[in-house]
């Protein structure tokens, strides 16, 4: 196994406390698996402080091998505290010696200038971790998912997003599995993102879905409060009722075509039994009462993101009353 080579010094901070802490994760594991036993010393807490730091960093130890010093919450820590007490040491840091410092920033809690500074000048490396925001999610799908050499289109990657969620360290671990199912230069649209990752919630909000279709309100309305206790998304319930509306539409235009039950059922993607009720569902239906239905779910798609002062969960509701009357 290869021995990770690293720097003197690192600086991870941000307000991705997330991303943050499976850096901070890492970095240990690393730490004890190449550096061995006695050579990992950790300071956390109210005990880390910029002194507390460089008398660490000053002082002799016995471990063979490299040593790894890991300082959680410096975002605590003062200017002058890092001139004063850490920066001498780290212009002068030992060849065998390695120390990362953990900044959980949040609105003025943040690294402070001269700890940037010294690292750089140790010659060590400054990451940022930064949270991204939810609108801006889709595009940093696409910017992931192109250094993974996968290329998604923008639908693919908002439904991505719709389906997982905004939290940026799963959004990467699902890109990380489609790029090793699909492999190098693979393209995905939102039909074969949602194939792959979409599976489990899909079937959670079937019943929903076919529910909307039948325009059974009181059953909508109890499978949606069931799901969101389950811990389900109203994104993802909003993307897969969506889904399966416009799966209405088409099945109601090829009967409006005069194709048989039969036939369309046949088309289907679903076990038969299911077909059978979903085509019964939606011949009991009009074309445009389901378009009324996936225009409405868009404005809550809309409104449900900043559009609306209302929460989520009253913005869905209201949507299903309208749809299913």
């Amino acid at each position: 196994m290869a021995v990770a080579s690293f720097k003197p010094a690192y600086l991870i901070h941000g307000d991705d406390h997330g991303r943050i802490g499976e850096r901070r994760a890492r970095l240990r594991a690393l730490a004890e698996r190449d550096g061995g036993a006695g050579c990992l010393e950790v300071l956390e807490g109210n005990e880390a402080t910029a002194a507390a730091a460089a008398a660490l960093l000053g002082a002799l130890t016995l471990a063979i091998g490299r040593r790894f010093i890991i300082i959680d919450g410096v975002e605590r820590w003062k200017e002058d505290e890092v001139t004063e007490h850490l920066a001498p040491l780290l212009a002068s840091m030992p060849d065998d010696t390695t120390i990362a410092f953990f900044a959980r920033e949040e609105g003025r809690m943040k690294a402070p200038a001269a700890l940037h500074r010294a690292v750089v000048q140790a010659g060590g490396d400054i990451a940022a971790e930064r949270s991204v925001k939810e609108w801006d999610l889709p595009a940093w799908v696409l910017v992931q998912a192109s250094a993974l050499e996968l290329t998604l289109d923008l639908h693919g990657a908002r439904a991505l997003v719709a389906i997982v969620g905004t939290r940026q360290a799963r959004l990467a671990r699902e890109l990380e599995k489609l790029a090793l199912e699909c492999g190098p230069g693979a393209r995905l649209d939102a039909e074969g993102v949602a194939e792959r990752v979409g599976r489990s919630a899909e079937r959670k909000a079937w019943t929903l879905a076919d529910a909307v279709v039948a325009r059974d309100t009181a059953a909508a309305t109890r499978i949606y409060l069931a799901l969101r206790a389950q811990g389900e998304r109203v994104e993802s319930l909003t993307y897969w009722v969506t889904r399966r509306l416009r799966e209405a539409l088409t099945v109601a235009a090829r009967l409006e075509q005069g194709a048989s039950p039969a036939a369309v059922r046949g088309e289907l993607r679903m076990p038969p039994k299911a077909a059978s009720a979903f085509v019964a569902d939606v011949a009991r239906t009009d074309v445009g009462a389901l378009r009324r239905a996936v225009a409405a779910l868009a404005d809550l798609e809309l409104d449900s993101r900043g559009g609306s002062a209302l929460e989520a969960d009253t913005l869905a509701l209201r949507a299903l009353g309208a749809i299913t009357v």
